[in-house]
């Protein structure tokens, strides 16, 4: 559980927080989101958030399945080990530790974003494990937060600069972290100021800006990372928001490279799907549930 000094502000009614114990070196305790009842459902957020980005789908699927709802390595309230890789296959590590420790099956695997490669990459290494595979705006393309406009363009650069880097990633202005999430939103009013407020003290979080400067870092990773998909043995569905960063040719690739998965456009939507158009994804599951 985390500290009396750095307790989530937000509840989703319903849900109760569990932690996976280290196992040793750099594999810090993770953090996650239990809720309802059913075959398993584990949702993967996306960069610079945490289990509660999915906190208006979260009641809407709980009828129909166990939710798990992981904050990634290092992020939310997951063990920040100094040290730790956050490149892609470390990151995927953690969801495949959610997975084995906890001994789930006939997974459904649902992320958006960052969780949507790892949801890909996670289904390529444990096929005996995952049912299914919901990949929402999958960030793994080159330029990603930076397209939100012109203020995450200068943010991610200085993040990403030597000397400075790590200086400008330990200052968040409210104003500044606002624009940048609403820079992924078709409507801007999906994003609620207790949600910023919450990403805000998650970031005041000793060692957070180390870490989110090593997020940014590892997109080349997600990229690479692409490779992997075909490996995936799982039925898989790409949904993207019509207005998401990716272009049309990153959607294409991927539908390519995938051609027997599912493809869903999502009208008006732009990267943050589970923050604006929650409901489609849950009728999308409830489906097939």
């Amino acid at each position: 559980m985390p500290s009396q000094e750095s307790r989530p502000t937000i509840h989703i009614p319903g849900t109760t927080t569990h932690t996976i114990p280290p196992r040793g070196g750099r594999d810090g305790q993770l953090r996650y989101l239990k809720a309802g009842t059913g075959a398993p459902l584990v949702l993967l957020h996306t960069v610079r958030t945490q289990a509660e980005h999915f906190r208006r789908l979260i009641p809407l699927v709980a009828d129909r399945y166990t939710v798990y709802a992981l904050d990634l390595p290092g992020m939310g309230y997951s063990e920040i080990v100094p040290g730790a890789s956050y490149d892609e296959p470390a990151m995927r590590a953690g969801v495949e530790r959610l997975l084995t420790e906890l001994d789930l099956n006939d997974v459904t695997l649902v992320g958006e974003s960052m969780g949507a490669v790892l949801a890909l990459t996670t289904a390529a290494d444990l096929p005996e494990r995952v049912r299914r595979v919901v990949a929402v705006n999958a960030y793994d393309f080159r330029g990603g937060i930076a397209r939100s406009g012109l203020l995450a363009r200068v943010v991610v650069s200085g993040v990403l600069a030597p000397g400075v880097g790590p200086v400008i990633a330990g200052v968040e202005p409210k104003p500044a972290l606002r624009t940048i999430l609403q820079g992924g939103l078709g409507d801007k009013s999906a994003l609620r100021e207790d949600y910023v407020d919450e990403l805000l003290q998650v970031g005041t979080r000793p060692g957070y800006p180390t870490v989110a400067r090593a997020v940014y870092q590892a997109l080349p990773s997600l990229i690479a990372a692409r490779t992997r998909y075909p490996e995936a043995k799982a039925p898989i569905h790409l949904v993207y928001g019509e207005k998401d960063w990716s272009r049309p040719s990153d959607r294409d690739a991927n539908r390519n490279l995938l051609p027997a998965a599912d493809f869903t456009q999502v009208p008006g939507a732009g990267h943050f799907i589970a923050l604006e158009r929650p409901d489609v994804l849950a009728d999308l599951l409830n489906a097939v549930a």
